[in-house]
């Protein structure tokens, strides 16, 4: 039972749902997210954390920076079936539509200190 528990805590927050939602097109780092969210870096941190922890996303180094992007290979099969239906999810939803419209022009280059 402690595995469903990690996996729907992690599915229980609106901003975790918005960075599975934005993580759906393409990978990203902490400060595309933030900029997206409008949150603290360590905020955003301590979401990646959950929703890595639970098997929902992986980190993947990049050159200068850390990017997220879907476990599309989870061993998880709950996590496996739950992504599968997060593609269908919440794609009406106005908030959903407003940040796939500020992630196109976010830029890596020009927001992160690094």
């Amino acid at each position: 039972m402690r595995n469903y528990v990690k996996i729907f805590k992690a599915l229980s927050d609106s901003n975790r749902l918005r960075i599975l939602k934005m993580l759906e097109d393409c990978p990203m780092c902490v400060c595309e997210i933030r900029a997206v969210l409008n949150l603290a870096n360590s905020t955003v941190s301590k979401h990646l954390s959950l929703l890595r922890d639970a098997g929902f996303i992986l980190d993947e180094k990049n050159g200068k920076w850390v990017d997220y992007k879907l476990n599309d290979k989870t061993d998880e099969p709950q996590v496996r079936k739950l992504m599968k239906l997060m593609t269908e999810w919440l794609n009406d939803e106005a908030r959903i539509k407003a940040d796939k419209r500020k992630l196109e022009i976010v830029d890596r280059n020009k927001i992160c200190n690094i």
